[in-house]
């Protein structure tokens, strides 16, 4: 009798146990795929980002910020003639 309850109890454990090694496995091979989903979006981040650096020193070039000051905001460089020095 005792013998048999040992067996029944083992048996147990060890479909337990097995249960719990295809749970994760499972588990694993989830978050796995996850994390390949995430890298993958990482990476067009990145794309995207260097994109939107490009744009952005491409808005701020010298020329152009000179260029629409002059135009649009009908500024000038100044002679030394019309530069007033303040001292203290």
């Amino acid at each position: 009798m005792m013998l048999r309850l040992i067996n029944i109890v083992l048996l147990l454990l060890i479909v337990i146990s097995a249960l719990g090694v295809v749970y994760v496995k499972h588990e694993n091979r989830m978050l796995y795929t996850q994390l390949r989903d995430l890298q993958k979006q990482r990476d067009l981040m990145d794309v995207d980002w260097g994109r939107l650096q490009l744009e952005q020193s491409t808005w701020a070039t010298h020329s152009r910020v000179d260029n629409i000051a002059r135009k649009r905001l009908a500024m000038r460089t100044l002679d030394y003639s019309e530069i007033v020095v303040v001292k203290p």
